[in-house]
């Protein structure tokens, strides 16, 4: 999550200036309380975390209240009044409660009958498809989920492609109570052709790799494309479509979250047969990839329209396109220093 200081600059604008919150000790501390006391007594544990996220991080809650106050006047429906700072204290929740289910799911076996799939038809061909697939997923819910579900009954080789140096306590405790964790992940800060190259060895052996589609690249907007998103201009990453192209391979959407209010604990599960091979002609190659970037869009917003305390960007997600590419070079410069 992001900075301790309101925004006031353009640089504190950009996800990856986000500086970690939470200690080593502080992760394994509630890792204990998980593992001996259980989930229910974790979740009390869990509140001072949420006050301290909504007193002392003015960034982070303003961009929970904007999130929530959009999606109230694109779904007012879904509400029964305009939200509040009591909304948003539900919503860091549910990011608490995420977090803890990353580790988790690394550990604990999910049956396979918490899953409410949502397509079984898609998740069902996409299973008995033997071609290597690129799934793109975002910060809303918990990918970790999907993933689980993919490795654990399915035997798929899985390889996460992602940007955590901003998160290094996480990844970390992760590495530490499970080295399988961090098996075939790779930072998209590091791409070049033989990552690429790589990248195309596996897909090619039917394995699968999994990419965000919902933040600014760290070289800033030129490598990205305006969207409509909850009613609202915003910019989204062109890396993935231009990665599914030099692949060639099918491409699919996975989400995944669950709702904590239900005693049911089911996770909804959802994939979306995004492209069978992305195609960008010569000519009209940048309108191409508007197209599939505002497709992903569509679909990311029918999710939030069902969930919205599962959307976990918290950072000013439309101001974005403020952000100049020297400007966010410059804060990814920071954050390896």
């Amino acid at each position: 999550m992001n900075n301790d200081n309101p925004i006031n600059t353009n640089d504190d604008q950009h996800w990856s200036s986000a500086r970690e919150a939470g200690s080593m000790l502080g992760l394994r501390f509630l890792w204990l309380i998980h593992k001996t006391l259980g989930r229910k007594v974790l979740s009390f544990m869990l509140l001072p975390t949420v006050a301290y996220f909504v007193v002392f991080r003015g960034d982070s809650r303003k961009a929970s209240q904007e999130f929530l106050q959009n999606h109230y006047q694109q779904y007012p429906t879904a509400w029964s009044r305009k939200p509040k700072l009591s909304d948003t204290i539900r919503h860091f929740r549910q990011f608490a409660e995420t977090v803890v289910d990353k580790l988790s799911s690394w550990f604990v076996e999910l049956d396979s009958d918490l899953f409410n799939i949502h397509s079984p038809e898609v998740v069902n061909t996409l299973l008995n498809d033997s071609r290597g697939q690129l799934i793109i997923g975002s910060h809303f819910g918990n990918l970790e989920f999907c993933r689980g579900f993919m490795h654990r009954y399915k035997d798929k080789s899985i390889n996460v492609l992602l940007h955590d140096k901003h998160s290094q306590n996480y990844t970390r405790i992760m590495a530490q109570l499970n080295p399988d964790s961090r098996l075939n992940v790779y930072q998209v800060d590091e791409f070049n052709i033989n990552t690429i190259l790589s990248f195309k060895e596996k897909i090619d052996a039917g394995e699968w790799l999994f990419i965000a589609g919902d933040r600014v690249p760290l070289t800033g907007l030129e490598r990205t494309v305006k969207v409509e998103f909850m009613g609202k201009k915003a910019s989204l990453p062109i890396g993935p479509y231009l990665l599914a192209k030099a692949l060639d391979c099918p491409v699919k959407l996975m989400f995944s979250y669950q709702d904590y209010t239900d005693k049911t604990e089911q996770v909804q599960f959802d994939v979306v047969d995004f492209a069978d091979k992305i195609i960008l002609s010569r000519k009209e190659r940048q309108k191409d990839i508007e197209k599939y970037a505002q497709r992903f869009a569509t679909e990311l917003e029918k999710q939030c329209a069902k969930a919205p305390f599962q959307w976990f960007n918290f950072y000013d997600f439309w101001l974005a396109d403020e952000i100049v590419p020297d400007q966010a070079n410059a804060i990814a410069s920071k954050e390896a220093s």
